[in-house]
């Protein structure tokens, strides 16, 4: 099976890696309620607040997973919605960088809420090249 080229590519993107790092942070902020390793990669689970937050979580979550499937075409997503809560599963292929990479997306909800240059920096120490 070919893997796809691991680096990011967001010249088609309508927003810059800073601006999707901060949002990142803004939807790890107001929904997230847990983060696991799974077999194959990472589980992050939101579940909106009451009222018209709850509004639109499961949209934003597929369009920030689409949008990220856009640019990182090595990554796999499933986003998944019941009973109020959204699951987004990601996975990568088994590759030394690809899992780097997705380690470095477990660790978002910590290093987005510093700001977008902490996680860019500590992506681009990994070796992830953006285009």
């Amino acid at each position: 099976m070919d893997i796809p080229p691991i680096v990011c590519d967001m010249s088609a993107a309508r927003d810059t890696p800073g601006q999707r790092l901060a949002e990142y942070g803004r939807l790890f902020g107001r929904a997230l309620t847990a983060r696991e390793r799974t077999a194959g990669g990472v589980r992050f689970r939101f579940r909106a607040a009451d009222g018209p937050a709850a509004d639109g979580l499961e949209e934003w979550v597929r369009d920030l997973a689409a949008r990220e499937k856009a640019c990182c075409a090595f990554f796999s997503f499933e986003v998944t919605a019941s009973d109020g809560e959204v699951v987004w599963d990601l996975t990568v292929p088994a590759d030394d960088m690809a899992e780097a990479i997705l380690e470095e997306f477990f660790l978002l909800p910590e290093t987005a809420a510093a700001g977008p240059d902490e996680p860019l920096r500590r992506l681009e120490d990994r070796g992830l090249r953006f285009a």
